[in-house]
């Protein structure tokens, strides 16, 4: 019997608590019609494409784990291929605590999330460090960006699922709202030309 993609979270230890608690019959049944997803969707595409911000996890050696923010102009981490998504690595502090784990142990997770949306994904795979490759740089690195390149990080999905939206807060970037606030104070401004306000 092929194990169903969802094992790469849920561990027999994982699936004995789910039984305790109630929940392995829906996780069964979902793991029966298809579960979770090793491609990338059209839906998946877009949604990455649109966010600034994730978290990536990694392990060390001696099973610590470390989850390292990474964020950039809208569509930095990148879709380039069926299965696999890619980012440019910017120089930033140089601990190099994510490539030393990963040079360990490929095991890494994405954790995207979306305050304004409520929408939250996350994907399981493994990871690489790209380094010296100018070209792929190059092709991935954000326009206009001024940041200095480090290396790449490429991210083979294994699996990926989309969480439940509850307890999400409503949140929205910055320039969202200054950019809300703009056509509104044009609009205000507007009327209040038409009513002769000075």
């Amino acid at each position: 019997m092929v194990k169903p993609v969802s094992d790469i979270a849920f561990t027999p230890s994982v699936k004995a608590i789910q039984v305790r608690k109630g929940s392995r019959d829906a996780y069964r049944r979902m793991e029966q019609s298809g579960g979770w997803q090793t491609v990338i969707t059209d839906d998946l595409a877009a949604f990455i494409a649109d966010q600034r911000s994730f978290f990536i996890a990694t392990v060390s050696s001696d099973g610590a784990p470390y989850i390292q923010h990474r964020g950039g102009p809208r569509g930095f981490l990148r879709v380039i291929g069926p299965s696999t998504l890619a980012f440019v690595d910017l120089k930033g502090n140089r601990q190099f605590i994510t490539q030393g784990n990963l040079a360990d142990t490929a095991k890494a997770h994405i954790f995207l999330i979306d305050y304004a949306q409520r929408q939250r994904i996350k994907i399981w795979g493994e990871a690489r460090i790209v380094e010296d490759d100018a070209q792929l740089i190059e092709q991935l690195m954000p326009q206009d960006d001024q940041a200095r390149a480090e290396q790449v990080v490429v991210f083979e999905i294994s699996a990926w699922d989309v969480n439940c939206p509850q307890h999400i807060p409503v949140r929205f970037d910055a320039e969202d709202v200054e950019r809300a606030l703009a056509v509104r104070d044009a609009r205000i401004a507007e009327l209040e030309a038409e009513l002769g306000y000075e």
